[in-house]
């Protein structure tokens, strides 16, 4: 389960036309292969997605989606555990109904591995207002996870998650648009992972002597919120700049800040380059540490020594090229190729690297580590 929410990402170019109007998605077949690489840890596969329209207000999807992992990740190594592969799978069925200037939507997502399983039931309402310059949605998922571990029978977790959305999305001038998000989620159940463990000190009073590994012990519950608000601008030479701020924070003490910009450039009429700089940087939370000085003394002591819950910083290089070409054929009017590469420098303020050997616990390195990203796209429209 190290890696069982392995992020799907949808490549989706922004061009400079920034009407946002409320319609259906077009019809379109994708085929996507993605890979992750970083941290001793690699994530790839293919996806599949294909969406068709009926009497020009009904559209229907459906999305296959494989992660062949491999890891031997800090998590591993520092554990002693040796490399291990698995496959996740994710199926996804949606709709979208148009009904005047709504847009109703429905889907659900169900993906499978060896020691998870996850399924999501979604629904949505988009609508436009003032002539087409205001769009206000509205979202609401279901969660619910069945946590397992390999190698013991008797265990078995429940995690259900509700998460909440509003959307505004509000063009300021021909040129000018921005978009505010804020969404509220809920988690409740086993929500750590059973095969992590923190470390504490073997023998507080000498602390050369080492430390222990013991199971992580988390909260059942989380909420957290996040809001953000996005602008884009489109130049005069066929390009668009764009930039974002997200603000996250939970009931775990994490405060998390995310900025971005964006340049968009259209060439020759075919081509498209996207170019993107990303930074994010999170506080730790309330019940993480590196090195305990002792164990968890009771299932509400709570104890974690997850990177993703530690103090750090991440910075995302993307680079995209997209070629579309019009087409005559009788199953399809348009054909596109989308390459995209993301470069990604982790930096830990207070996770330590467990593979040195320094003399006294808590010595460590700190952690930090890169990861490259590659997808590539081949999209037909009919």
């Amino acid at each position: 389960m190290a890696v069982t929410r392995y992020l799907t990402l949808t490549l989706l170019l922004v061009l400079p036309g920034l009407a946002k109007a409320v319609v259906l998605p077009d019809e379109r077949a994708d085929l996507m292969y993605h890979r992750y690489d970083g941290g001793g840890v690699t994530v790839d596969g293919p996806s599949v997605l294909v969406r068709k329209n009926f009497k020009e207000s009904v559209s229907i999807s459906g999305n296959y989606y494989v992660d062949n992992i491999t890891s031997a990740s800090i998590d591993v190594l520092a554990t002693g555990a040796s490399e291990y592969t698995e496959e996740r799978t994710e199926y996804s069925l949606g709709g979208e109904y148009l009904y005047g200037k709504s847009l109703f939507s429905a889907g659900a997502t169900y993906s499978d591995e060896s020691d998870y399983e996850a399924s999501t039931f979604a629904l949505g309402v988009s609508q436009d207002f003032f002539g087409d310059l205001t769009t206000v949605s509205f979202g609401y998922a279901l969660g619910q996870d069945d946590v397992f571990q390999n190698g013991n029978d008797d265990f078995a977790g429940e995690v259900d998650r509700h998460s909440f959305r509003i959307g505004l999305s509000q063009i300021l001038t021909p040129k000018l648009i921005a978009d505010f998000n804020y969404e509220l989620i809920t988690d409740e159940g086993y929500l750590n992972n059973p095969y992590r463990s923190y470390r504490y000190v073997s023998d507080p009073l000498d602390p050369a002597a080492g430390y222990t590994f013991a199971t992580e012990v988390y909260p059942e519950t989380r909420t957290s919120d996040a809001a953000s608000l996005q602008f884009r601008y489109r130049l005069p030479w066929h390009a668009a700049v764009g930039g974002s701020y997200r603000y996250f924070t939970d009931d775990w003490g994490i405060d998390a800040h995310t900025t971005q910009l964006s340049y968009t450039h259209v060439l020759f009429d075919n081509w498209t380059i996207d170019l993107k700089y990303r930074w994010y940087s999170q506080g730790n939370a309330d019940f993480y540490q590196d090195l305990f000085l002792f164990p968890s003394q009771d299932d509400k002591d709570y104890r974690a020594r997850d990177k993703e819950l530690s103090e750090f910083s991440d910075q995302t290089l993307s680079f995209y090229v997209n070629y579309e070409h019009p087409l005559n054929w009788r199953f399809g009017y348009k054909a596109g190729l989308t390459l995209q590469y993301d470069r990604i420098s982790f930096d830990y303020d207070n996770f330590t690297d467990l593979t040195d050997e320094p003399t006294v616990p808590g010595e460590e390195s700190l952690y930090s580590f890169d990861a490259d990203v590659i997808k590539l796209l081949i999209t037909l429209w009919y």
